[in-house]
């Protein structure tokens, strides 16, 4: 097995860390350049780092706020929202991004995962899925969650790994914020279908939640932000829990 990946997510709109609830609600909670400072020291595997604002705006993420994260990090950074275009993507990178996380995009050109993976890699290349569960049907949204898609959950990750995504970002909309665990069903269904990586993100609120996630699925790596603000619980915290528990994690 693997070791599993513990990621915290940092969301910002405006220049300010925000976190709310299932895609709503949202509130300050911080300094972003704060909080990549500490979870630098704290021995986190990745940082995902997202613009809530940008898609919606129809702005483009901050090259200059993204060069300077990646000057205060040690691991590897993804960076996504608002990414439209190959220039997009070529922009982050060079700013310092290790990886480009792209949602709406993927629906409205079918071949821009493809073109930017044979561009730059697949490694660079991570597809967000956001999703609710309405009606006991998994329905994908993009836009920050307002615009639901006529897909297929199963045909959309499996289009995304064979037009060249390197791994997929799967966002529980209705647990995000909530603390209430990961969506262990979609996370099952989603890794059963598809063989490149799954990060499981949206629920985290206890250290139990993030084995119950790695003991039901197959996913690759824990993504995770409120129980990291609102809770004493560090990155290190849930690395230790999890080697308690006999899952391989980085550790020192």
């Amino acid at each position: 097995m693997l070791k599993i990946r513990i990621i915290p997510t940092i969301l910002f709109n405006n220049f300010k860390l925000v976190k709310g609830i299932s895609f709503d609600s949202w509130r300050t909670v911080g300094s972003i350049m704060q909080a990549v400072k500490i979870y630098n020291l704290r021995e986190v595997d990745e940082l995902i780092v997202m613009d809530i604002s940008a898609t919606n705006n129809k702005s483009k993420v901050d090259l200059d706020l993204v060069n300077e994260i990646a000057n205060e990090t040690f691991m590897p950074l993804t960076v996504g929202g608002g990414i439209k275009s190959i220039e997009d993507v070529s922009n982050l990178l060079e700013a310092g991004a290790d990886k480009v996380s792209i949602n709406t995009s993927t629906f409205n050109n079918d071949f821009f995962v493809k073109e930017a993976s044979k561009m730059f890699g697949r490694q660079c290349i991570v597809a967000s899925v956001d999703y609710k569960i309405i009606d006991k049907e998994i329905v994908i949204f993009s836009n920050s969650g307002k615009v639901s898609q006529k897909v297929k959950f199963i045909d959309h990750i499996k289009k995304m790994e064979a037009l060249g995504a390197g791994e997929i970002i799967l966002t529980s909309i209705n647990l995000d914020g909530t603390m209430k665990g990961y969506d262990i069903e979609t996370l099952s269904k989603a890794s059963a279908n598809v063989e490149i990586p799954i990060i499981a993100s949206g629920g985290a609120g206890k250290l139990k939640d993030f084995t119950d996630a790695v003991k039901n699925t197959d996913v690759s790596a824990l993504a995770a932000a409120s129980i990291y603000h609102f809770t004493n619980t560090t990155p290190r915290d849930v690395k230790i829990y999890l080697n308690s528990e006999k899952i391989p994690v980085r550790i020192n």
